[in-house]
């Protein structure tokens, strides 16, 4: 009966769209892109989680944890670390590619770093072909149908379209912490942006991102300057991302917490005390509740060490509690009406098995109380001049950039952008 009535969620809503300040929504272009359009803006692109592609080489600073993972040492050849679908369905391979994606956080530098030996590089920035998945699936989440429409309609990859792929690995730290690996991301968006405006007879940008690739931008955009933020971007439109982060980051986490000190995005995505507050249970268990509020005694109980807790509290928590407008003429652009995680249940307090979820709406992910957050956090700043929330009824999270009437509408806010 649940299941069934799950199902029929997406009956139950009607998309609707927000607008807030503003005296007049931007004017919507046709639903699909017809035309070479000289006067278009050009469009940034900011890929989600694990859509980027990264190169590795190896050092003779590299220990191996077989021989076969060592094979390319010291050659000095660059090779495909990700996605690398050969090592990924090889068992005696396997091993390496997760020995050589993992990072390690350096206490003395107080970031995290590649392995020793390991050197890797972001494939393709500058370029949609950086992050064009191999497989549908992967397609539809990383974004080859928008960059496809947007071809197809006179978008040119190099001359009017841009990627931004980055590290994936990575995740913007809070201000004071190192984070090389986003100051580095940082300064090659801020030159890529200005070098579609110029490549375009100075015309300001469209930055548009999905997921992970949200979080990217926001960050980038409240951390430039103001008044470069007002010459050189036009619109921002961002898919499929919420400020409350969400409950599948906790589930890996307890099902596997070695990874929270092999990423620096492994807490980046948990959700926030400043949306979920202190009183909705995320995690329930025999012996006590664990509310948004009280992640740090959730990490110890999953087992994870004082030094991730630390960082935690000291990198990912102080962006989650600092989420703000970016202050640049905003579109959102979110899923709703399917079952997505709102509680997991560990009854017996075992947090190696499988949970119990108890589902709300969101978009398979996202919650709607975190995508409704963006609307006050946004929406109600008096800075942001212009804000406009969409929510998209019965679509998933990837399927904001690859189902087609949601496809089409991200294109037309791509391309009606603010007057």
């Amino acid at each position: 009966m649940a299941t069934q009535l799950y199902r029929l969620l997406p009956l139950l809503f009607l998309p609707f769209v927000l607008f807030r300040h503003g005296a007049s929504p931007p004017p919507l272009s046709q639903h699909t892109v017809t035309g070479g359009d000289p006067g278009r803006h050009p469009v940034v692109l900011l890929p989600g989680n694990t859509c980027s592609q990264l190169e590795a080489r190896l050092t003779d600073a590299y220990q191996p944890p077989s021989p076969q993972c060592g094979a390319a040492k010291g050659n000095g050849r660059w090779f495909r670390l990700w996605k690398n679908s050969t090592a990924m369905q090889d068992p005696e391979l396997a091993p390496c590619l997760s020995d050589q994606l993992r990072l390690v956080y350096d206490p003395v530098a107080r970031d995290f770093r590649n392995v020793p030996g390991v050197e890797t590089r972001v494939l393709g920035f500058g370029s949609t072909r950086g992050f064009l998945a191999d497989t549908p699936a992967n397609q539809d989440l990383c974004m080859g149908k928008l960059v496809e429409a947007l071809e197809k309609g006179g978008y040119r990859d190099g001359e009017t379209l841009f990627g931004a792929p980055f590290d994936f690995r990575q995740a913007p730290a809070a201000l004071g912490q190192p984070c090389r690996a986003f100051s580095q991301f940082s300064r090659r968006l801020r030159a890529l942006v200005e070098h579609a405006s110029r490549k375009n007879g100075g015309k300001p940008v469209v930055v548009m991102s999905h997921s992970q690739g949200g979080y990217f931008a926001l960050e980038f955009l409240n951390r430039s300057p103001l008044p470069w933020r007002r010459r050189y971007v036009r619109h921002y439109v961002m898919a499929s991302i919420g400020p409350g982060g969400f409950l599948l980051s906790m589930q890996l986490l307890a099902s596997n917490p070695s990874a929270a000190l092999s990423s620096g995005s492994a807490f980046i995505a948990l959700p926030s005390p400043k949306v979920f507050g202190p009183d909705a249970p995320l995690v329930v268990t025999r012996a006590r509740n664990y509310t948004a509020q009280d992640i740090p005694e959730f990490l110890t109980a999953i087992g994870l060490p004082r030094l991730a807790v630390t960082l935690y509290q000291t990198r990912a928590l102080p962006v989650k509690l600092n989420f703000r407008a970016p202050v640049v003429p905003t579109t959102c652009i979110n899923g709703v009406g399917v079952p997505t995680m709102k509680e997991l249940v560990y009854w017996d307090g075992n947090f190696s098995k499988a949970p119990e979820v108890v589902y709300g709406d969101g978009d398979d992910l996202i919650l709607l109380e975190s995508t409704l957050a963006l609307d006050t956090v946004i929406g109600d700043d008096p800075r942001q001049e212009y804000y406009k929330s969409i929510k998209l009824a019965g679509t998933s999270h990837a399927g904001v950039v690859s189902d087609g009437a949601a496809l089409e509408r991200v294109i037309s806010e791509i391309l009606g952008v603010h007057e």
